[in-house]
């Protein structure tokens, strides 16, 4: 039931056609395989780099209870939403790596005037002419590989991991995604194995890098491209790191409340104050009863009576009200809605979520046979501190 998300320390574009410029500053990142001249192919791609801070990913590991990170009941997800894409085939795929070699991001942005050299490019790491700065092209190690075509390009463009240089670690920490030409082009990558590569320690953390898998392809009529929002987008897209563990308890001691189980139901949540810092993790309980609750005979009102949700059908997710879209999908391992001796619960951490934006929440959970989704303006706002 719990979701962490992470934005970027540091992303860039690399392009073939320019080995010295640097991007860092661009609100895009790009995976593109281009042909410059029509009438004369000249076939060049560009990759992107994205790297998220140690300090970052570590303190969603200090959240993570030790028997459910060593259980392996967690997953991390590169989440990068489409900007635009353009010349796509039938099916176009994109390839994911762990960088082998640490990078600078640098300030400069695409076909600046002069053009701006200070961080990674095609042919440098960190920036142009330093020494011994240029990415690796010969003499790789263990697992290490690059990737270029010195007909169309100068040598470099990158190195990467291909597995594990561990014997001692064998997931694998290569990944991919198939897009069709009608289907949804946003990245949504599972990368949990390269993130126990990091920890454990295999390799350093240097990062991601981002590629079509088909590149310098001589043809004129192969020319996807594929561009995504950056760390400096001024959309509410950013690329972020989620990271997801299983959270669940359903342990209610000696509460006599009990298990909802007819429609209509009607339920309310406490504990949302409305507003909250980026910061904040905040638990809000639930509320729920029937609509229209058995006349018995009693001494307070059958309307105070609280009950649980059933436990492990019931889920929680979270919207963007002004784009409709989901920032936190129903997730049947990791929105799952706990319950103690008080209420029915779930945990959200507010850091995940873009500040000065609402958000709605949605509950959905199986009554009486039917699967049942609550949208009943339960709102609040995440504030700038």
């Amino acid at each position: 039931m719990a979701v962490y998300k992470i934005f970027p320390e540091k992303d860039a574009t690399i392009y073939s056609l320019f080995p010295n410029m640097n991007t860092g500053m661009d609100e895009i990142v790009e995976a593109t395989e281009t042909v410059f001249a029509y009438s004369d192919p000249n076939p060049q791609t560009s990759r992107f780099l994205i790297k998220f801070s140690e300090e970052d990913i570590a303190q969603a590991f200090d959240l993570i209870p030790d028997n459910v990170y060593n259980s392996g009941s967690w997953k991390a997800n590169l989440q990068c939403y489409i900007a635009t894409s353009t010349g796509m085939n039938a099916t176009t795929t994109l390839e994911c790596y762990p960088v082998s070699g640490s990078w600078d991001m640098g300030t400069g942005r695409y076909l600046d005037v002069p053009s701006v050299t200070n961080g990674v490019s095609w042919i440098w790491q960190k920036f142009s002419g330093s020494v011994n700065g240029q990415w690796k092209t010969t003499s790789f190690g263990n697992c290490v590989t690059a990737s270029y075509n010195v007909s169309y390009s100068f040598a470099g463009g990158g190195t990467w991991y291909t597995g594990s240089p561990s014997s001692s670690f064998t997931g694998s920490v290569t990944q991919s995604v198939e897009f069709s030409f009608y289907g949804s082009k946003d990245i949504n990558l599972d990368v949990t194995n390269t993130l126990k590569a990091w920890f454990t320690p295999v390799f350093a953390n240097n990062g991601f890098i981002l590629k079509q898998e088909d590149e310098f392809i001589d043809n004129k009529n192969i020319q996807p491209e594929l561009k995504y929002f950056s760390r400096d987008t001024h959309t509410i897209y950013p690329p972020a790191l989620q990271i997801s563990w299983l959270d669940f308890s359903f342990s209610t001691g000696s509460s006599k409340q009990t298990v909802l189980n007819t429609t209509p139901a009607t339920l309310t949540l406490a504990q949302n104050p409305g507003t909250f810092y980026p910061e904040s993790i905040n638990r809000f309980r639930i509320n729920a009863r029937p609509e229209y609750p058995l006349q018995i005979w009693e001494t307070s009102s059958v309307y105070l009576n609280n009950y649980y949700l059933p436990s492990g059908s019931s889920l929680y997710a979270i919207k963007d009200l002004d784009t409709n879209e989901y920032v936190i999908d129903f997730d049947s391992q990791y929105t799952q809605i706990s319950a103690d001796a008080t209420s029915s619960y779930f945990d959200v951490y507010m850091n995940g979520l873009e500040p000065e934006r609402y958000y709605a929440i949605l509950i959905q959970t199986n009554l009486n046979g039917s699967k049942i989704i609550f949208d009943d303006q339960y709102y609040f706002k995440v504030i700038n501190g």
